[in-house]
């Protein structure tokens, strides 16, 4: 199984998110990660999906996710022609003799201290999840209390943009 990428643009409306992540459900697919947003459309939204899964199963949903209602358009991102980052919030041990340390690692990976306790700082990051792999493992051994990450979101490169060419098709086929 391979890892993919799925920009999903699709009707803000009640239910849409539901049948979008039941139809990977019932084909008994894990969704890795899932980030949903509004678009720079009012009505629109974008749902970023990543997925573990063989060619030709992908292809099988992507025609399935096209027939549901709700869903305007569907494009796979590739790492080569899309920009994809992730956030991550770790809180780690930092007490007075390793909280230099600490603030060397987070310079180092050109994050963010975004909260300061008395033993412990709160680090804010963006980057692709390799990145993130990294600074976790070099925060590893100061003590990393929590960890949360946001869902994978991606966007192509270059001056298109699938919202207005979804859009364009949309208004014409109305």
């Amino acid at each position: 199984m391979t890892r993919h990428t799925l920009a999903v643009l699709l009707e803000n409306k009640p239910g849409a998110l539901t049948r979008v992540a039941a139809l990977f459900a019932r084909r008994s697919f894990n969704i890795h990660s899932l980030a949903v947003g509004p678009t720079e459309h009012e009505g629109i939204s974008r749902m970023t999906i990543v997925v573990d899964v063989d060619e030709l199963p992908l292809e099988q949903v992507t025609k399935q996710l096209n027939k549901l209602i709700n869903v305007i358009k569907i494009v796979e991102l590739d790492d080569e022609s899309s920009v994809q980052r992730e956030l991550l919030l770790v809180k780690v041990k930092a007490e007075a003799g390793t909280r230099s340390a600490v603030l060397e690692v987070v310079e180092l990976f050109r994050a963010h201290v975004v909260d300061v306790a008395v033993d412990a700082v709160t680090i804010e990051a963006t980057g692709n999840p390799g990145k993130l792999r990294a600074l976790l493992a070099a925060l590893e051994p100061y003590g990393v209390r929590e960890i949360v990450k946001s869902g994978a979101i991606g966007i192509g490169r270059g001056s298109r943009s699938i919202t207005d060419r979804a859009l364009d098709r949309v208004s014409r086929s109305a």
